[in-house]
C-alpha cells in the first residue's frame, strides 16, 4: 500500500484513501477491496483527464479539455484534487455542478491533478 492510493469496496462502492504507507499489502484491513488504478490518456481527446490552467490566484482545473465531462445523477465527477509541490487540495462536486474547480493556492514547481469519476474511476493529469 502506498500513500494516497485509493481502494474501492466492490460490494458498497465505498472509497478509502491510504494516508500512511504499509509494507504489508496483504492486510486484512482492506479485505474485499481492490486498488483503484490511476488512468491517463491524451488530455485533448479524453474527457476524464484533468486539465490544469495557471491563473493569477492559483490554478483552475477542468475535467476534459475540449469537451467537459458530463455531470448527471448517474455519471459525474465526485472530486477534483490538485497537488502543488506535495501539498494536496481537494474540491468535492455534486452531479449538478460543472466539472471544474478553482484552487486559490500558492503556485509551485510540480503541479498535477487527479479526479474521480463515479463510473470510470481515478484519472491523472499534469
Amino acid at each position: 500500500m502506498k500513500k494516497f492510493d485509493f481502494y474501492k469496496c466492490n460490494e458498497t462502492n465505498m472509497l478509502v484513501e491510504i494516508f500512511k504507507e504499509s509494507d504489508n499489502d496483504n492486510s486484512d484491513c482492506l479485505k474485499g477491496m481492490e486498488l483503484v488504478e490511476v488512468k491517463n490518456a491524451d488530455s485533448t481527446v479524453e474527457k476524464h483527464v484533468p486539465y490544469i490552467e495557471e491563473i493569477d490566484e492559483g490554478y483552475f482545473v477542468s475535467v476534459g479539455k475540449e469537451t467537459k465531462h458530463p455531470m448527471t445523477e448517474g455519471h459525474y465527477i465526485e472530486f477534483i484534487e490538485l497537488t502543488v509541490d506535495e501539498r494536496k487540495y481537494r474540491h468535492y462536486l455534486l452531479p449538478t455542478d460543472e466539472p471544474v474547480a478553482k484552487f486559490f493556492v500558492e503556485k509551485g514547481k510540480q503541479v498535477s491533478a487527479r479526479e474521480y469519476c463515479n463510473l470510470h474511476g481515478l484519472w491523472y493529469g499534469n
